[in-house]
């Protein structure tokens, strides 16, 4: 005969493992189902949540929630998305309320962090689910085509929790661990991403790159290194795109690594030498945008393979400084847009200065490059005017054995552009005028200084029937320097 229960006894609670994996089965058939979660997480007791076999349950059940927050995957490119998109409004709702779920789980861990014998099962739960929830957070703490306002404040909130709860006091200390030999949230985020990052679907979800491209930004020296074979395919992926938006962002990501990771790592199996070709090929590239990434990522690649052959001991005719500052003159001579020749000006003078004395290779190409953007303004604030005095002035300090005989041509084209900007009537203002007049004096005083006073005595007869008081001040500073 069955034993009757006592009146008002409880019924035992079913183990957590069933219903969690219960419910988690149901949030794509149930639209209830993460309103159930939620409220089973915030009633149940920590003791419950993690009793035998619970912990791995979890897990799972993170892996689920992650799988129905995910954005529905498109053949199209993310320049091609727009806001308002109802599939995205959609898993922008999804989102937030799994980001409020991964918050109330994230609340009874910590609970359970003050019950001693549970303790201990805490720690492994929250590394094992700590991707799922950082990856939710971070596709939607960015503006995109994807979220909404509601999920950007879940997200951030979610993030900062995460943090909290792992004894960390920023995401960079999450991700990279505390101590240098401590092991960081990061292994645990590429392996998530690894299968999204592929040739085949990086870009069937729109918010990959930019999760990718956000972590690696957060992971620096000497942590970076440890993790090169898993990013720097990545990132040359996605720069190899046909989209420039993502060709700028994989080598904003590829200047990162150079920047973070030692040059022997980079050096070693020939990725130095990857790394060049790929920027290399960019620089065909007629956008501004992808052009200024790529020659401020060379500047700080090519000397790491400048020390690599000098190491290797194989002497070339020509270095990678050279090859890149031919290219760079070629383009840059008939060169017509404002935005590139701004971004060519801005980024020449440190190619020459790298360069030292070896400009004196490049000094035809150079000079026509040089008078050609003297004469032309760029505008109110002559960044390219500037930038090309400034490309004078170091050529000038460094291959001065070679500019008595180009004397006559420079001189002419320092005098008309002085002459120009006085007399221009244009919206350029005042401290920009004082600007290029005080750098084209500095280059006619070293000009004076590398020709022996030639200047000065050429200077004589202009100084004398020149009306124009801006004009014979440059003259008469050119005249007393000593």
């Amino acid at each position: 005969m069955e034993r009757c229960r006592p009146h008002g006894a409880m019924e035992p609670q079913p183990p957590a493992e069933q219903v969690l994996r219960q419910l988690g089965r149901l949030l794509s058939h149930r639209p209830g189902a993460l309103t159930e979660l939620g409220a089973l997480l915030e009633a149940s007791e920590p003791r419950w949540l993690l009793g035998t076999g619970s912990p791995a349950a979890l897990v799972e059940l993170a892996a689920q929630l992650s799988d129905f927050a995910a954005l529905p995957e498109c053949e199209q490119d993310t320049a091609e998305l727009r806001d308002g998109d109802k599939a995205y409004e959609a898993a922008a709702e999804r989102a937030a309320g799994v980001g409020g779920v991964f918050l109330r789980l994230l609340a009874k861990l910590e609970a359970a962090k003050a019950d001693e014998s549970l303790k201990p099962l805490v720690e492994p739960v929250l590394r094992r689910v700590m991707g799922y929830m950082y990856i939710l957070a971070v596709t939607h703490i960015v503006e995109g085509a994807w979220s909404s306002a509601g999920t950007r404040e879940v997200a951030a909130e979610l993030l900062e929790e995460l943090v909290r709860s792992v004894g960390c006091g920023t995401v960079e200390e999450l991700l990279r661990g505390r101590k240098e030999e401590e092991k960081g949230g990061f292994e645990a985020v590429m392996g998530l991403m690894k299968p999204r990052l592929s040739k085949d679907t990086w870009k069937r979800n729109p918010a990959t790159k930019h999760v990718f491209s956000w972590t690696l930004m957060r992971i620096t020296r000497p942590w970076l290194s440890q993790h090169l074979e898993r990013v720097l395919p990545a990132s040359l992926l996605i720069s190899d795109d046909f989209r420039e938006e993502n060709k700028v962002l994989g080598v904003r990501c590829l200047h990162h690594i150079v920047l973070n990771v030692p040059g022997a790592d980079l050096c070693q199996f020939n990725r130095a030498q990857v790394v060049y070709h790929a920027l290399y090929n960019h620089l065909y590239s007629r956008e501004a945008s992808l052009i200024q990434a790529v020659l401020l990522c060379l500047l700080d690649l090519l000397p790491i393979l400048e020390r690599a052959q000098r190491q290797q001991q194989q002497p070339r005719p020509t270095s990678p400084w050279d090859e890149v500052l031919q290219l760079v003159l070629t383009h840059m001579e008939p060169e017509h847009r404002l935005a590139l020749r701004r971004v060519y000006a801005r980024t020449l003078p440190a190619f020459v200065q790298r360069l030292g004395i070896l400009i004196a290779r490049h000094l035809k190409r150079l000079e026509r490059v040089i008078l050609g953007y003297l004469e032309v303004s760029d505008g109110p604030d002559e960044e390219a005017r500037l930038g090309i005095l400034e490309t004078l002035k170091c050529t000038i300090e460094h291959a001065w054995p070679r500019m008595p005989c180009r004397l006559p041509v420079l001189l002419k084209a320092l005098l008309k552009m002085i002459w120009d900007v006085h007399t221009d009537q244009g919206s350029t203002p005042e401290p920009v005028r004082a600007a290029l007049l005080q750098r084209a004096t500095e280059c006619l005083i070293l000009l004076d200084r590398c020709s022996e006073g030639q200047v000065k005595i050429l200077l004589e007869g202009v100084y004398s029937c020149c009306e124009e008081n801006r004009v014979r001040e440059c003259i008469r500073r050119v005249q007393e320097n000593t």
